[in-house]
């Protein structure tokens, strides 16, 4: 099975940049599908962007478009969640999670971005959005 990772959380003060990093153990033939989700204080873990591993897809919740991207990159076995114009509630607690055998359309669905449809989480990684 599977694992994740994920690093480079931290303190940013606002307007500023961060990137996130979900390392996996391996991008197995099964794998489709890598999602970034946020938990906020007092929240649900809410989904801000999927990706499809096989083709670099990219699908980025309207909350967060225009801010927030997300990329991979097969040989490092890592998806990247890129954000800007950070927030004060861009504070959280972000997790990737992967799902697998998905088809390529699945991309397109909101289901995308629902945490019931990941099988496998990494342990987190904290942002803090702070002057």
């Amino acid at each position: 099975q599977v694992t994740l990772v994920e690093s480079g959380g931290g303190l940013v003060q606002p307007g500023g940049s961060l990137t996130l990093s979900c390392t996996a153990s391996a991008f197995t033939r099964e794998l489709s599908n890598i999602a970034w989700f946020r938990q906020r204080p007092g929240t649900n873990r809410d989904g801000v962007s999927c990706i499809d591993v096989r083709s670099g897809d990219a699908s980025i919740d309207p909350s967060v478009r225009g801010r927030f991207t997300e990329s991979r990159d097969v040989a490092k076995k890592t998806a990247y969640l890129h954000m800007v114009g950070l927030r004060s509630e861009d504070t959280g607690v972000y997790y990737c999670a992967a799902t697998i055998d998905k088809p390529y359309s699945w991309i397109q669905s909101r289901q995308c971005h629902s945490r019931h449809e990941y099988e496998t989480w990494g342990p987190g990684t904290r942002v803090n959005i702070s002057s």
